[in-house]
């Protein structure tokens, strides 16, 4: 900011403006005049001021109206207004300051006094602009290291879930590239259902590496075995989902408990012949309907100790005629419609 001061003085006597420009010229401020009220106001259109010298007693406009209308123009309502004028009864004094003046002299005034207020009430206002500058810089860079706290806070959180996931599957085929297609494969197909904000879909995207989470509680032979599960160990199999969703249903994070939610409901089928709670239809999370098909699709089209990998063309057609059995028909619909580019994250991952 400059350190110089601007300032108008308004005054239908020339003299009286002359008097008080030889007064403040030694403090080095720089000066315009107005001789009546319409005259100011057409200055103020042209010009910012950090202070105006105000006489009331105008011809055309007087000093009350051209205050009022400062302080109700945005621009140059904060302004500062000194009325300096001979009219000094209480209730001109009390309307002068109920319109928005932060002072009032009174002629003829006294060079000290004069001098003193001026320099006051521009201190003041250049003060409280700095004030305002540095508090929006201030919001601004809070804004900033905000915006930035939460952007590595999701990519910790991001982080962290992938390296459980990660945790989960290690010494298996299924590597952490299961984990990032199925986040790419849900995130898309969360993106088209097109009913879902921005925030759902991102917590679908971090969510869904953790579908099978609870694997980690599963004997590693046992999910490693080549060939059939017998049916008591199918049975043990199926305890992952109930046991991530005990352990993950204690957080009051949105993002875990979205992942409880999945973790819980990916192996719920929508006509009620899934796993753990057979839930029905919409009665399975919307979340937990997405991750169904991502989950399944990568499976089928990767290969596994227990099976071969599909074409996804096989794939697509195992999904289509599951809908309404195993999948939300709806979403296989939406599937089938962007079926290219579920293909181009199977193929280029």
């Amino acid at each position: 900011m400059s350190s110089e001061y601007e300032i108008l003085i308004v005054d239908d006597v020339s003299e009286n403006i002359k008097v008080a420009i030889n007064i403040l010229k030694q403090d080095g401020y720089n000066f315009s005049f107005a001789l009546n009220g319409k005259e100011a106001l057409e200055v103020l259109k042209t010009k910012r001021f950090d202070l105006v010298l105000l006489d009331i007693m105008m011809p055309i406009v007087d000093g009350f109206k051209v205050c009022k209308i400062i302080k109700n123009t945005p621009q140059i309502k904060d302004t500062p207004v000194i009325f300096v004028t001979a009219k000094v009864d209480m209730d001109s004094i009390e309307e002068g300051f109920n319109l928005g003046a932060v002072d009032y002299v009174t002629k003829p005034f006294h060079p000290t006094e004069l001098k003193a207020r001026v320099k006051n009430h521009l201190e003041l206002y250049r003060a409280k602009r700095q004030l305002k500058y540095n508090n929006i810089n201030l919001h601004s860079k809070m804004k900033k290291d905000e915006a930035k706290y939460f952007t590595e806070l999701e990519l910790a959180q991001k982080e962290i879930i992938n390296i459980l996931s990660e945790i989960m599957e290690y010494g298996s085929n299924e590597t952490a590239q299961h984990i990032n297609r199925v986040s790419d494969i849900s995130t898309l197909l969360a993106t088209s259902v097109g009913t879902l904000s921005k925030e759902e879909i991102n917590i679908v995207s971090l969510a869904s590496p953790m579908h099978d989470i609870g694997k980690i509680l599963i004997d590693s032979k046992l999910l490693h075995k080549p060939g059939k599960l017998s049916e008591e160990e199918y049975s043990h199999m199926k305890e992952h989902s109930q046991l991530a969703y005990h352990f993950l249903k204690k957080s009051d994070k949105e993002l875990i408990k979205a992942a409880a939610i999945i973790a819980h409901q990916h192996h719920e089928n929508y006509d009620g012949s899934g796993y753990p709670q057979g839930l029905i239809g919409n009665d399975i999370h919307i979340y937990g309907r997405i991750v169904a098909i991502a989950d399944v699709l990568d499976a089928l089209t990767h290969e596994r100790s227990y099976k071969e990998a599909w074409s996804f063309d096989e794939a697509l057609k195992f999904i289509v005629d599951e809908s309404g059995i195993k999948f939300d028909p709806s979403l296989v619909e939406i599937f089938v419609e962007h079926s290219d580019s579920f293909k181009k994250i199977i193929e280029n991952s």
